[in-house]
């Protein structure tokens, strides 16, 4: 869920915060006061293209942020990228610079525009009048279908990955036979290499340890005897003291039962003090000032640093390397004999994959032919009389194979009579392909609500601009039902000019353009607010009759709220 948006010096807005809540979000506002300008700036913070023509004049950069709830999904994305979680949230801010540069943070670290791309799907999806933002493409049908569905990918996944896997080992063998000597000979230096030195894990760290051990000989030497001294050897060492005041003990103790204690611990003391002096003692004994030894070490260390610089940052890196060096060679010495098995295994594999992605097609099939049924009732619903189908094409060819199988899923719609079956993305009005989106959403949780999976989870925040372009009456209330409906499973941030659809808001914010208040800086500015109950009747009235609000569209909007609240 989104919780809050800033922008500054963006656009026409000089300043603006919004904390948004769950359910159904609605702004409104006068045309141009800058509603859609905040539904763009969610977009930007999803990935979407900057310009430097976004930032307000007179400043040198715009800076967009937002706050949304933790996703497992999300956090996945963000550990990929190697970015800490920050609590519950993620925190995405990008600052756009006027000399084209900008620069992206998640949780206040330093990120990139392709890390918001990946989270973009996961936290909300985005649907301004300007640009569609990843709703229509095929990816999105397709993730569309597969949630109202339930379909799960994890068969032909693993089988997909197994392929692939086979397929580049394969394709590594089957070089031509120039290159195939020249590896080998590589291969073949680099693992004699490491198997001469024959490295161990950790060993360097040994190594160094000793080291320090041997060119500190004396000083060490001298540190523990004097310590097994103080402790143990000496006239008044602490053990002859405890030992003493343990005697003393025992004896009050004799009398008063209360030192019997005291002198246990004295006792135990006196144990830790000849546990100590024995292994200072001890590692003074082995301590062996050998220049020999330390030459030994030197040369040693060296060789390992040699290796480390050439094959990993650590003695185990190292090790692997040497380990997949051998492979490979071995690979390559029995070429013939393990280019057939991989032949054999890539057919398996091909065959499993192809098994589990049939049982896909067939899946999505059903689910299209039932989802197209209730999607397009749902059209029907908002003022279009438009026909709709979803067309799933598979396709054996191996390079439509992938990871979720090898199915396109298209979106097709005729808005009127007589016209034939066209993709989504050629319809021509936004508020239409606003709609359409709509009426997929509700379909899809009305279907995902009955086989609901964590495989196939939808945007948790969606955004609709201007969902209500030439639509009014009982259409926009309508519309107004059906978000009202979508949002019940997750947050929906809507922009409308119809009282009709804003009646239904869970939280109603306005956004209103106003002129600056200082005489050496008069440019309007656009804000936004939350609106109260009694401030939601009056913004609707205004919506009903216009700038001058009446008594009549007054009562008109408080009946419009009961009744949307019944």
């Amino acid at each position: 869920m989104l919780l809050e948006l800033r922008a500054e010096n963006y656009a026409v807005i000089d300043h603006a915060i919004a904390g948004f809540g769950p359910g159904l979000n609605l702004l409104t506002g006068e045309t141009g006061a800058g509603k859609s300008i905040l539904v763009d700036a969610l977009a930007l913070l999803m990935g979407q293209k900057a310009s430097t023509g976004l930032i307000r004049h007179g400043a040198d950069r715009a800076v967009l942020s937002c706050v949304f709830e933790s996703t497992p999904g999300a956090e996945l994305i963000l550990e990929a990228n190697g970015i800490d979680m920050d609590a519950d949230e993620i925190i995405l801010r990008r600052e756009i610079l006027a000399d084209g540069k900008g620069r992206v943070y998640v949780n206040n670290q330093p990120a990139t525009v392709a890390v918001l791309r990946a989270l973009g799907p996961e936290l909300a999806l985005v649907h301004a009048q300007s640009e569609t933002v990843s709703g229509f493409d095929p990816a999105q049908q397709r993730l569309l279908l597969d949630r109202f569905g339930g379909v799960a990918l994890d068969a032909a996944a693993a089988a997909f990955s197994r392929w692939r896997e086979i397929q580049e080992r394969l394709s590594e063998l089957e070089k031509d036979e120039q290159d195939r000597l020249r590896l080998a000979d590589l291969w073949s230096f680099q693992a004699r290499e490491i198997q001469s030195a024959a490295p161990e894990a950790g060993e360097d760290e040994r190594l160094e340890t000793e080291k320090r051990v041997l060119m500190n000989a004396e000083k060490l030497h001298a540190a523990a005897t004097a310590v097994s001294n103080v402790l143990y050897e000496d006239d008044a060492s602490a053990e002859s003291t405890l030992q003493a005041a343990q005697k003393h003990l025992e004896e009050l103790a004799r009398y008063d039962a209360q030192f019997a204690e005291p002198a246990q611990q004295i006792a135990a003391a006196r144990a830790t003090v000849e546990d100590v002096a024995a292994t200072v003692r001890d590692y003074a004994a082995k301590i062996d000032a050998s220049p020999e030894r330390l030459a030994e070490i030197e040369d040693r260390l060296a060789l390992l640093d040699r290796l480390k610089r050439k094959y990993g940052a650590a003695l185990a890196d190292v090790i692997a390397f040497g380990e997949e060096a051998a492979r490979k060679l071995a690979e390559i010495e029995n070429r013939d004999e393990i280019l057939k098995a991989l032949r054999v295994d890539l057919g398996k594999a091909a065959e499993a994959y192809k098994t589990a992605a049939r049982a896909l097609s067939q899946e999505r099939a059903a689910a299209a032919k039932k989802l197209e049924k209730l999607a397009e009732s749902q059209i029907n619903d908002l003022a279009m009389k438009a026909r709709f189908s979803i067309a799933v094409s598979p396709s054996e060819d191996q390079a439509a194979w992938t990871a979720h199988g090898w199915d396109t899923v298209e979106c097709r719609i005729a808005t009127n009579p007589g016209e034939p079956m066209q993709a989504l993305e050629q319809i021509a009005s936004g508020g239409e392909m606003s709609r359409v989106l709509l009426a997929l959403k509700v379909s899809v949780e009305e279907g995902a609500n009955r086989t609901r999976t964590k495989k196939t989870q939808a945007p948790r925040t969606l955004v609709f601009d201007e969902i209500d372009i030439g639509i009014g009456g009982r259409a926009a209330e309508a519309v107004g039902q059906k978000l009202k409906a979508l949002a019940r499973a997750q947050q929906v941030l809507c922009i409308t000019h119809l009282p009709q659809i804003a009646a239904f808001a869970d939280q109603h914010f306005l956004v209103e353009k106003q002129e600056g208040q200082k005489r050496a800086d008069t440019r309007m500015r656009t804000s936004i607010r939350l609106l109260t109950a009694e401030e939601r009747a009056e913004e609707i009235a205004r919506m009903i009759s216009g700038a001058t609000v009446t008594e009549t569209s007054l009562r008109h909007a408080e009946q419009m709220l009961k009744s949307s609240a019944r």
